[in-house]
């Protein structure tokens, strides 16, 4: 869970609404926040919140506002930022780079980018790749990316994930209703 991403989400919800009521966003442990919403009809704490439970798996959170469903659920559909990628993601595109990006990172660096897989040296005291090789990929489209390709990635700048947040379900407190999203 990127806490830093959900920085802007907390800032939004936390200006008052209309009649003057904040809202929270709850990042915790599932286990906790899923026996304090209530597991069995018995002992969850107000109507269908066992529903809300059970989806508590992975990485969620919860978001409790007086909003109006609508612009809780437009925010969300048009909120999405651009994110290093991760081990395990997937490219969306294709990555080189070429010598003329080498040029600003000191040559104290070399074995820094050697660990991470980039072949380069220091020529006139500069990062060159190795063999006179203008460029190296990093990445394909549609590759698995490695811990180490992730880390050049964050190196070089570029960001191939999208950051967006899923509303899963929707739950009123009202009548107690319960909708799945």
């Amino acid at each position: 869970m990127r806490s830093s991403k959900f920085k802007k989400i907390r800032m939004e919800f936390r200006k008052p609404s209309m009649d003057g009521k904040r809202s929270r966003i709850f990042l915790g442990k599932n286990k906790l926040m899923q026996i304090a919403l209530g597991k069995t009809p018995e002992d969850e704490y107000s109507d269908n919140l066992r529903q809300v439970s059970k989806l508590i798996t992975g990485n969620v959170g919860l978001l409790m506002t007086s909003n109006p469903c609508e612009e809780v659920e437009e925010y969300f559909a048009n909120f999405a930022e651009d994110d290093f990628a991760r081990a395990g993601a997937m490219a969306t595109r294709e990555v080189i780079v070429d010598n003329e990006m080498m040029y600003k990172f000191p040559s104290s660096m070399v074995e820094q980018f050697r660990k991470m897989g980039l072949p380069v040296e220091v020529s006139t005291g500069k990062l060159v790749l190795i063999g006179s090789k203008q460029n190296h990929t990093i990445c394909k489209e549609g590759d698995e990316l490695t811990a180490e390709d992730c880390k050049l990635l964050t190196q070089f700048g570029i960001k191939l994930t999208e950051f967006r947040v899923k509303l899963l379900c929707r739950w009123t407190a009202a009548d107690g209703s319960f909708e799945e999203l």
